[in-house]
């Protein structure tokens, strides 16, 4: 009863209001109306979701109300003028030219997560240099950037070889060459003996043996006499182990090659030899099972291919040491396909026409 008198009486007061106004339209009445439904939509919904038109036509019309009647709009005043400052940005459509160097593209980026997630002793260093080989100039920052963002770590830096002065002054006329050895599965060992030319870091493989007497060191010092690999070779580093006898020496000094001894327990004095053993073992032999001299002279030469050929080396500018001129201009469609050697233990990339 009390509300229904209420009622009657607001009615009556609003009709004294409008009789005594004589000016007070439809249009008036109606807007009130309007007004106090947004007011009761308002306390429904906090955040109306308006689209790019609705906001185009508020902020339009908006700017010819007065500042006075702006106040009983959905929206505040500060994002009446940012929508309409977004539409004048729109409006200036003009290409700006993006400063730093240009963005690497989605397949680049592709090739670089493959490649890290195929091989997963690489690091970002090794894998800058195969994508410089195959003719996609992308840095070491670049690549270890993009490992970063893919949640695939870089591989930890490793220090760098001694006597640093005295091989970069000689590495054009240096050669270092050791022993290692390889157990078979029946628990046979056999001796390696290698070279590697400190310049380039090819590698030439001597041969293997399970004894490795002074007749057969000095026999494949002639061979490697003979292959016409020392035509440039002034110096050969070499540790004090007994094998290398006095003829094995002779062979040198025939050749003009002087002779350097590392010191004693030294082994980083000929450290270029030791960072091989270590790479061929890491990479290759610790994955094998060597049931023989065969089985592994294969394995030597395979991987010794592949080192010389295919693996690109920080102290090359990331290039094997027989570099080969990549192509200048890649095909935009190219594909980078992979070539399997030793039953899929090492991976090599080439670019390929789609």
């Amino acid at each position: 009863m009390v509300l229904s008198f209420v009622y009657l009486a607001f009615v009556s007061l609003l009709k004294l209001l409008v009789g005594c106004r004589r000016t007070v339209d439809v249009k008036d009445i109606e807007l009130l109306v309007l007004r106090h439904e947004l007011v009761v939509l308002r306390r429904q919904v906090k955040r109306p979701k308006r689209r790019s038109p609705d906001r185009a036509l508020l902020a339009a019309a908006a700017r010819l109300l007065p500042p006075a009647r702006r106040q009983g709009l959905g929206v505040t005043p500060q994002t009446l003028l940012r929508w309409h400052r977004e539409l004048v940005r729109r409006r200036w459509t003009y290409a700006s030219a993006r400063p730093g160097r240009p963005r690497i593209d989605a397949r680049t980026r592709g090739f670089v997560v493959r490649l890290a997630r195929e091989n997963p002793r690489w690091g970002y260093q090794r894998i800058a240099g195969e994508l410089n080989k195959v003719g996609l100039s992308v840095s070491p920052s670049t690549v270890r950037r993009l490992l970063v963002r893919a949640g695939l770590g870089p591989a930890p830096r490793r220090s760098g070889p001694s006597w640093r002065e005295f091989l970069r002054a000689q590495a054009a006329s240096v050669v270092a060459c050791d022993f290692f050895t390889v157990e078979t599965a029946l628990l046979r060992r056999y001796y390696v003996l290698f070279f590697i030319e400190l310049q380039s870091r090819r590698v030439h493989l001597a041969g293997t043996t399970t004894n490795p007497d002074g007749r057969w060191v000095t026999q494949q010092a002639r061979n490697l006499s003979l292959s016409g690999a020392l035509a440039d070779v002034r110096f050969l580093i070499r540790d004090r182990d007994a094998k290398f006898v006095a003829g094995f020496d002779e062979v040198f000094r025939t050749e003009g090659i002087n002779v350097l001894q590392t010191p004693f327990r030294s082994p980083q004095a000929n450290a270029h030899a030791e960072r091989f053993v270590r790479t061929a073992r890491t990479e290759c032999l610790d994955w094998l099972l060597i049931l023989g001299r065969r089985q592994l002279e294969h394995v030597l030469r395979v991987y010794v291919d592949h080192y010389n050929s295919q693996r690109p080396h920080r102290a090359r500018g990331r290039q094997p040491p027989i570099a080969t001129q990549p192509p200048s201009s890649p095909p935009l469609q190219a594909t980078l396909q992979r070539h399997e050697r030793l039953g899929g233990l090492l991976h090599e990339y080439h670019l390929a026409a789609a």
